[in-house]
């Protein structure tokens, strides 16, 4: 149980390290508007991949999909459109994942 905190702490704080030194780095230097516009692209594209590589699940050598996943995104995107507000409406599509999973 200890080793995977330790592992997670681990991660965290080679993650921070690796950010602090990449700003450093690009600290003060002038970039084209082609490496601003795929920065701008990298947090999509990597909470896309975290969302697909949820969505599609292996049971028995064949891929599905989870509709507990499929139900949350949804409700999250429906509580984003009314809301305009992110933090409450990931908080509500993970509630109702939850409550889909239990039900």
């Amino acid at each position: 149980m200890w080793t995977n905190w330790i592992l997670i702490g681990l991660l965290a704080i080679t993650t921070y390290i690796s950010r602090i030194i990449g700003i450093e780095v690009m600290k003060g230097r002038k970039t084209s508007s082609t490496l601003r516009l795929y920065f701008n692209y990298v947090p999509a594209g990597i909470l896309s991949a975290l969302v697909v590589s949820q969505l599609f699940i292996s049971k028995d050598s064949q891929i599905q999909i989870s509709f507990p996943i499929v139900i949350g995104g949804l409700v999250t995107a429906l509580t984003i459109k009314i809301s305009k507000s992110f933090l409450p409406s990931v908080i509500v599509g993970i509630v109702s994942g939850l409550l889909i999973r239990k039900l």
